[in-house]
């Protein structure tokens, strides 16, 4: 599984796996203990996390939330050091020192909490996801040669 395989539905809540797409949209199963089915339809919203990216001050706009996620996960292991409630000063340090050039205007305190639990989600249903992979650590070696 990778990134292109997993989907967000706006209004609900969680991540899904993409199974397949139907004729009236796509087939979902939530990447949680219930592996529960659904069908999204063409009038949900249904995001894949490769194509979402957050704000930042670079030249570029926006980081890819994948290389957000696999810095999160090399630098922190699945702890992440926040409290079970956190606050939105802790949330935007948290933020802050993974991402250090983050447009913090246009980044909002509910993008974080989202970040985190899709994280959360991922680390446990998904390890993998969140390794780098081996053909593109064997590509920087080529390159380096």
């Amino acid at each position: 599984m990778n990134f292109k395989d997993i989907a967000t539905v706006s209004g609900k809540p969680g991540l899904y796996k993409v199974l397949k797409p139907s004729r009236t949209g796509v087939i979902l199963e939530s990447l949680d203990a219930k592996k529960g089915k659904l069908v999204a339809g063409m009038s949900q919203r249904v995001s894949i996390l490769s194509d979402i990216s957050i704000y930042t001050l670079t030249e570029e706009g926006a980081e890819p939330l994948e290389s957000v996620m696999k810095k999160i996960e090399a630098e922190f292991e699945g702890d992440l050091g926040l409290d079970s409630n956190p606050d939105d000063t802790e949330l935007r340090a948290f933020m802050k020192h993974v991402l250090p050039d983050v447009d913090e205007d246009r980044v909002y305190t509910s993008d974080i909490k989202k970040l985190i639990s899709w994280y959360k989600i991922i680390r446990i249903q998904a390890p993998e996801v969140l390794q780098e992979s081996e053909e593109s650590s064997e590509e920087t070696e080529e390159k380096e040669s």
